[in-house]
């Protein structure tokens, strides 16, 4: 009690001294490793025989100075299909989920059009769906058929929801049936049940993949330049074809992962603190 009421004992300050030391010392080794390995490869790629040939070809500053502008404008375009597309998988997706985890004899053809759906756009090639919808569709001529950037969002929608379907569904099962059933005999609907008890379980337990899908899906964006909307990719491959020289992909390539950057901190930060969470800290 006397150790407790006068503070910390000698052996814990110390064991707290030890663990700082330990710690700045775990830092300056992280560090240095990190400068040696960093000089070794500025070393052998700088030295490589063909180096200012590549450097000419693909960081050349004028080339990405003049290239800067379009490819931001085209960037613009890919954020905000990346807004539209991920509401509209995880929307989509959640149907679907729901879709196959219905029970009873009578949903047997809706859970089986929901399995085929999942099985058909899980497998496909997402470049294959882009085509058929954006060059494929529109061959039928219909009144009001929608714009390029539509279809290709649409195909998007349709083959990420895929994917997001088995991630939502996986945290529908992880719940155990008896919160369900307890749900139940306090007087809940299935449909309530599964609104208040269940789904806000299972979405805080899938987050970390849901957004690890959003960070996949803010790279595929990039592929409905394929069709023909200028977004950053095209618009690197139009000032590509001007000057020759493909400086403009690589600065392409530096806004995505910037784009990237603060969607996978926040990642990491979800799926350490469900960690900690389920550990009970």
């Amino acid at each position: 009690m006397t150790g407790l009421a006068d503070g910390p004992t000698q052996a814990q300050l110390d064991r707290i001294a030890w663990r700082r030391r330990q710690t700045v010392r775990s830092i300056l080794v992280a560090a240095l490793s990190t400068a040696v390995v960093g000089a070794l490869l500025v070393v052998a790629i700088t030295g490589a025989p063909g180096w200012d040939r590549v450097r000419q070809s693909f960081l050349d500053p004028s080339i990405a100075a003049d290239a800067l502008p379009d490819v931001l404008r085209g960037l613009w375009l890919n954020i905000r299909l990346l807004v539209f597309c991920a509401i509209g998988s995880l929307g989509l997706g959640l149907v679907i989920a729901l879709l196959r985890t219905l029970r009873g004899p009578v949903f047997f053809p809706v859970r089986a059009l929901a399995v085929s759906y999942t099985y058909t756009f899980r497998g496909l090639p997402l470049i294959i769906v882009i085509y058929v919808l954006t060059l494929g569709v529109p061959g039928l001529r219909l009144q009001g058929m929608p714009s390029v950037l539509v279809l290709g969002g649409a195909a998007l929608v349709l083959t990420y929801s895929g994917y997001i379907a088995e991630v939502f569904r996986a945290g529908i099962e992880s719940v155990h049936p008896s919160q369900i059933a307890a749900a139940r005999s306090l007087g809940l609907t299935y449909r309530q049940a599964m609104r208040h008890v269940v789904l806000p379980q299972a979405v805080r337990r899938v987050a970390p993949p849901l957004l690890n899908d959003t960070v996949a899906l803010q790279k595929d964006v990039g592929l409905v330049s394929l069709a023909g909307p200028i977004d950053a990719v095209r618009a690197a491959q139009i000032s590509t074809a001007e000057h020759f020289n493909y400086t403009p992909y690589i600065v392409a390539g530096v806004l995505f992962v910037l784009l990237a950057i603060p969607l996978i901190a926040v990642t990491d930060w979800v799926t350490v603190r469900a960690a900690r969470r389920q550990a009970g800290r």
